[in-house]
């Protein structure tokens, strides 16, 4: 072997590493801090708890579930999700202090709000939204839009 095919090889094997090592370089590879983890985690705990809710309701509308119970689970489920959102609110406020006076993107929420008020923002975004979600397909459950005259899902005829 020749002493040129030894440093072409050398060459070419610092250009590769360099070429893999530059994301580091760069700051693309920080870690992540132990506010960011535990804040991914309460979102994807509160993402699953709303999920089972879902499920639950779908469940209960369909009969699987007894009367007895439904309640229970239900009511099990919401405080486990308030308890989550709860935390969630405490880490951003934490997490928000900790980072000075950066300015919050989410605007705040009034502490004190009536139930006339509350009433008229529910009725506000679902004028808003309305004639997008129609609800879901008899046959398989998921999501149809007011629009669609077959599930996107399954293929069902919904009109």
């Amino acid at each position: 072997m020749n002493i040129a095919a030894f440093f072409l090889t050398f060459a070419l094997l610092f250009l590769v590493g360099m070429y893999l090592y530059m994301p580091y370089l760069r700051g693309y590879g920080r870690r992540v801090t132990h506010e960011e983890h535990e804040l991914s985690t309460l979102m994807a705990e509160r993402d699953r708890v709303l999920t089972s809710l879902q499920e639950l309701d779908f469940d209960f509308k369909l009969g699987k579930i007894p009367e007895e119970d439904y309640p229970i689970q239900r009511t099990s489920l919401l405080q486990k999700g308030a308890d989550i959102l709860r935390k969630i609110d405490i880490l951003n406020e934490k997490y928000s202090d900790a980072e000075g006076a950066k300015p919050s993107k989410k605007p705040r929420v009034i502490d004190k709000l009536t139930d006339g008020d509350l009433e008229s923002m529910i009725a506000a975004r679902r004028k808003s939204r309305k004639g997008s979600f129609d609800g879901f397909c008899p046959k398989c459950g998921k999501p149809v839009m007011a629009n669609d005259r077959f599930c996107p899902s399954c293929g069902k005829a919904l009109k």
